[in-house]
């Protein structure tokens, strides 16, 4: 993934994401995206926070995730989240994680808004920007 559009963060991976092998867990990648995402939106200003303050909540809809090698405890993981689309009803996001350049796992999660009775709202402008 090379674009302007995107942010890449260093995580360490911890024991209780492990399994009893020492990989970690498949569905702790679900979590690693999760933060990238909302690091993201953290360093271009916003916080999903202030969206659920108005009222809307930013839920995932679909997840395609493609995994390549297992990452292990205490290793240092590189996180890559990037914008792929945004409509009026949904945004897209893809992730890579790698570990040393090697690359671990790569997903497409995408993401849509509702109210609080579960109703799809248009993305945000505060989201979008």
């Amino acid at each position: 993934m090379s674009d302007t559009n995107e942010q890449t963060i260093t995580l360490r991976v911890r024991y209780d994401e492990c399994d009893p092998m020492g990989f970690v867990h498949h569905s702790n990648y679900l979590r690693y995206f999760e933060i990238g995402r909302t690091e993201f939106l953290r360093s271009a200003g916003g916080r999903y926070r202030d969206v659920e303050a108005a009222g809307l909540f930013v839920v995932v809809v679909r997840v395609d995730c493609r995994y390549r090698m297992s990452a292990k405890y205490d290793d240092e993981i590189q996180v890559t989240t990037r914008i792929a689309k945004v409509t009026a009803a949904k945004i897209v996001h893809e992730y890579e994680i790698t570990r040393d350049g090697q690359v671990l796992v790569e997903a497409t999660v995408t993401l849509a808004v509702i109210d609080r009775e579960g109703r799809l709202q248009r993305v945000p402008e505060s989201i979008i920007q």
